[in-house]
């Protein structure tokens, strides 16, 4: 982290200070950036917070938490957004907008009943604002420009104040210009505790070993460019978690036996079926607040509609890796052209060497289905990201975008964050090709049928496609 003093002392001069209001300090908190896009350790201030009451952090999937500093029982939080450089992934840079070097900027952590005062100063070369999406505060810290406040303009400090009134998962964004602003990469998460009763418990959230979140965001950057197009409405062609793409993404990581907290947040312009292999969980909050436990079921897939949270949590009692993914399937590729024909079953024999003749550098690709492509090296334009891309330890995965793994191991010491490498599964645990697959000629045999006696149906071998 860096810590960077847009304010000090006397420097906030009279211009800044109306611009804050009149709960203005002599100085602003101190404005903390983050360059890397790894995954930060938890944070939390030593011991407790300043009200007194515990809580367990989260780890923010390739992000981090925002510090605070406590000023006569107000957590004071300084949020700057600027122009930032995002590594998507290793090699691929994107210009976005966001907060505090990021996209998206740091989540926020406070505790239910806390009173939260966030400075926001404006380095975007337009007015901004910030939304702090479903919760409950004072009309007039809404955030919505024109109609609960006036745009923070160009070089401007503002201030929110307002009282965590209840716990649960709940987003920031821009609702100045959002349409640019948005597409740019503009938002982040805000986390508020619960406040625990005597014996450190709540009636409808549990304690857990670990606690991930992260937002579901996509951007449309054409090959070779490094800045998203903002007008683009629905065709985007980089689908990501947290503003980064697989394998830039990192795993999570649990524990045999831990309980696991996940929660996700949809800010782009589509739903996105959120998938997690080797497991069942269970929903166990949204947007509105903590699920009453009558009303859970388990689940593989939850479905995340636009501007929706949703928090799931299960129990990781299964060994390896398992993918955790969007299932719609084109959001775990990267780039790719839309307008690309089908080419399934077409017959080259022929005309491959009159094509390369003309162009030395033609390749046959789709008449197979596209699994080719995981294994070929096409030169690309500079920071263009690969359609498909990825490599375990069985070869490629062929993946990209909104994908990355769920690491459970018996041996991962509890707290431990760090990636534990790919999973040795115990042999006789994995498909492996077989020498002389069984006679299948046999299912081809007539059947009588109960329906209609007399009556048979004949079983008939496919035959492929034809042009």
């Amino acid at each position: 982290m860096k810590r960077r003093h847009f304010f000090a002392g006397a420097a906030l001069g009279a211009a800044a200070a109306a611009s804050v209001s009149r709960v203005a300090l002599a100085a602003l908190p101190e404005a903390i950036s983050q360059d890397s896009a790894g995954t930060a350790a938890p944070w939390t201030p030593p011991g407790v917070t300043g009200a007194g009451r515990p809580y367990k952090p989260v780890v923010t999937l390739n992000g981090w938490t925002l510090p605070w500093r406590m000023n006569n029982g107000v957590k004071e939080f300084h949020l700057v957004a600027e122009p930032v450089v995002r590594e998507m992934a290793p090699g691929f840079l994107v210009n976005m907008w966001g907060y505090n070097g990021q996209s998206p900027g740091p989540t926020i952590e406070v505790v239910e009943g806390d009173r939260v005062r966030i400075f926001v100063t404006n380095r975007l070369p337009e007015p901004t604002s910030i939304h702090w999406h479903g919760q409950r505060l004072p009309n007039g810290m809404d955030g919505v420009t024109g109609l609960n406040q006036a745009p923070i303009g160009a070089g401007k400090t503002f201030v929110y104040e307002f009282e965590a009134k209840r716990p649960g998962t709940f987003m920031y964004h821009p609702h100045a210009d959002e349409m640019t602003q948005m597409a740019m990469g503009m938002m982040g998460f805000w986390v508020t505790h619960p406040r625990l009763d005597r014996n450190g418990r709540h009636p409808l959230i549990e304690n857990v070993d670990r606690d991930y979140c992260f937002l579901l965001n996509a951007f449309d950057v054409e090959p070779g460019s490094m800045t998203p197009q903002v007008n683009t409405m629905l065709d985007f062609n980089i689908w990501a978690f947290n503003s980064r793409v697989f394998p830039g993404l990192d795993p999570l990581v649990a524990r045999l036996g831990d309980r696991v907290r996940v929660r996700v947040g949809n800010l782009t312009m589509t739903n996105h079926p959120v998938h997690i292999h080797g497991i069942e969980f269970e929903v166990t909050g949204t947007d509105g607040g903590p699920v009453p436990k009558t009303a859970r079921w388990p689940e593989v897939t939850t479905d995340i509609a636009v501007g929706q949270m949703r928090q799931i949590e299960f129990i990781a009692d299964e060994p390896g890796d398992w993918a955790m993914h969007c299932h719609k399937s084109h959001h775990t590729m990267g780039a790719m052209g839309h307008g690309v024909p089908t080419l399934i079953g077409a017959d080259h024999r022929g005309l491959v060497g009159a094509l390369q003749r003309a162009n030395p550098e033609y390749m046959v690709m789709g008449e197979r289905g596209m699994y080719d492509m995981k294994e070929m090296e096409m030169e690309l334009p500079p920071n263009t990201f690969p359609m498909m891309s990825g490599t375990g330890p069985y070869g490629p995965i062929g993946m990209g975008g909104m994908f990355t793994v769920l690491k459970v191991r018996a041996d991962q010491p509890p707290g431990d964050y760090s990636d534990p490498g790919w999973y040795q599964q115990p042999p006789g645990t994995r498909a492996h090709e077989v020498a002389q697959a069984p006679d299948i000629r046999r299912q081809a045999a007539t059947q009588q049928t109960t329906a209609q006696p007399g009556h048979t149906a004949q079983a008939r071998k496919p035959t492929g496609h034809t042009h």
